[in-house]
């Protein structure tokens, strides 16, 4: 469709700004830093800075660029849609439509888990793109856990994952602790200015991961709860990251509608976590071995070969003995690649 069908004018641009100051007046977790912006914004507008502008998709970026201009919050993002919204005057997640469009795109998405592999000598994958809502994801999730419990190291790639849902995130962290429970993270919420925490759950279905290796791959582009899954996993010295620091973005929140096709991604929260205090917001999660994305990988499939190969011994019993050659072979095709 031609997105020049839809033309914004000076009305529009006043229309939006004036719901965008609400909705972060309303909703954003620092209120302090919500005035700031809204002073901000309106400068902008009353300075003609977007008179000129009449293409929805370029405004949308340029007020992400200015309310980004106060604190460089990566999770307040204002974007712009051809198709018209649902109407919905609190959080989009509230409306049906909005709902069921969501959990189609999940499904389709295979509820975010795109790879669930045994790689050989015995080295689990999980390619990880999104935490998608637990209630739709959970039954994915555990088939996936199920499945890789029998390997002896597990690599989990987040190099692609845009975050998503605690609960989800807990549920598959779950499975990679022992039996007692671990808190995970708290998140503040600005509604009701109560504080929530996130443990492993007592009890899981199927078989725990155990205290076996965990590779933990990151990159630039791993962001909010892909980074809070690595950062606790690291917190807690229970997985190795490797590859590049994370984009920096601890704030979970959500969207409201601002305009038939506008909406606005709002933080209501901030991550608290149990060990350090504190959080990755604007630093990143910085991983143990620092290297470019695209060799993480291998990186961490060669450790885990090699781990694995230690673990045997010298004099493996005849099973133990397959998989040796099995890890050796592979670690030779690898370090030949």
């Amino acid at each position: 469709m031609d997105t020049t069908q839809f033309v914004i004018d000076t009305n529009t641009h006043t229309e939006i700004v004036q719901s965008l100051a609400e909705k972060l007046k309303a909703y954003y977790v620092f209120p302090d830093i919500a005035e700031q912006i809204c002073i901000c914004l309106q400068k902008h507008l009353e300075g003609g800075e977007y008179t000129d502008i009449t293409e929805g998709e370029f405004f949308s970026k340029i007020l992400t660029e200015h309310i980004q201009e106060v604190n460089q919050d990566k999770h307040l993002i204002v974007r712009w849609y051809l198709e018209p919204l649902p109407d919905c005057e609190g959080p989009m997640c509230q409306n049906q439509e909005w709902q069921d469009e969501q959990r189609q795109q999940a499904e389709l998405d295979n509820y975010g888990l795109h790879k669930v592999e045994r790689l050989p000598g015995n080295v689990g994958y999980l390619d990880i793109r999104e935490f998608y809502n637990s209630s739709w994801a959970g039954d994915t999730a555990v088939a996936a856990m199920n499945f890789l419990a029998n390997t002896n190291v597990l690599i989990v790639d987040l190099r692609k994952c845009r975050g998503g849902d605690q609960d989800t995130i807990a549920l598959i962290s779950s499975y990679l602790f022992g039996q007692e429970r671990a808190q995970l993270t708290s998140l503040y919420w600005r509604e009701g200015d109560v504080t929530q925490e996130y443990w492993t759950l007592p009890h899981v279905p199927g078989k725990r991961y155990g205290g076996k290796p965990i590779y933990v791959l990151t990159s630039k582009d791993t962001f909010s709860g892909a980074e809070a899954f690595a950062y606790d996993l690291k917190t807690h010295q229970r997985a190795t990251l490797i590859g590049e620091v994370t984009r920096g973005g601890a704030h979970p929140g959500t969207k409201y509608r601002l305009h038939p096709h506008f909406d606005v991604f709002i933080p209501n929260g901030r991550a608290i976590n149990p060990i350090t205090g504190t959080n990755w917001e604007g630093s990143g999660v910085t991983p143990d071995t620092p290297i470019p994305q695209e060799q993480a990988l291998k990186v961490a499939y060669s450790m885990a070969l090699k781990s694995i190969i230690a673990s045997l011994g010298e004099s493996p019993s005849r099973p133990f003995k397959a998989l040796a050659e099995e890890a050796q072979a592979a670690l030779k095709d690898l370090e030949t690649a």
